[in-house]
């Protein structure tokens, strides 16, 4: 009986992962490594991403610093950060690369927000999505097995009971980045 269920816990575990990787892409005026999770560089011929080729910290509030292992990567990663969609100027000089965080203005912070909230929303979506694969691979069960209505009513409630504790899941991470965005 469990692992009817579970099949369908994890893809919604997925979901919210998924969602949660994607909030901390999203830079919330303050200097988040993270930022640089999707950013590749060429090295020796293969896209290998950033953290691996470089030592990135925080030294400020607002700064990233970047300093790659080898000088001849300088330019690779200076040129990834601006095809990159992050909206910042790199400044280098010769060693290492400074990111530097603007401050946020009232109008990009609130966009952010509903960025985020149509993240949250889509994710919402894909959990309502495994609910209904679910209930239509139960109620398949009713014809192809022998499940009783009973039976196949305790699914049901099982997987809704997952569903409403993912979205609630969904909509605190949707809550925790658009107060750390918001937040000055």
């Amino acid at each position: 009986m469990d692992e009817r269920i579970q099949k369908y816990e994890e893809k919604m575990k997925k979901t919210l992962g998924s969602l949660e990787a994607e909030l901390t892409t999203i830079r919330a005026g303050r200097a988040n490594p993270h930022i640089l999770d999707k950013l590749t560089v060429d090295y020796y011929g293969s896209p290998t991403p950033i953290q691996q080729v470089a030592n990135i910290t925080v030294p400020e509030a607002r700064m990233i610093q970047i300093q790659p292992w080898e000088s001849s990567l300088i330019k690779g990663i200076e040129k990834a950060i601006l095809t990159s969609d992050l909206g910042l100027n790199p400044n280098n000089d010769g060693k290492v690369i400074r990111l530097v965080f603007p401050e946020l203005t009232e109008e990009r912070r609130k966009d952010l927000v509903k960025e985020v909230k149509k993240k949250g929303e889509a994710a919402k979506v894909a959990v309502r999505n495994i609910r209904r694969d679910a209930n239509d691979a139960y109620k398949k069960l009713k014809k192809e097995e022998d499940v009783s209505e009973d039976e196949i009513k305790e699914l049901e409630d099982k997987v809704q009971k997952l569903t409403d504790k993912y979205i609630k899941d969904v909509d605190a991470a949707v809550e925790a980045k658009g107060k750390e965005i918001m937040t000055v």
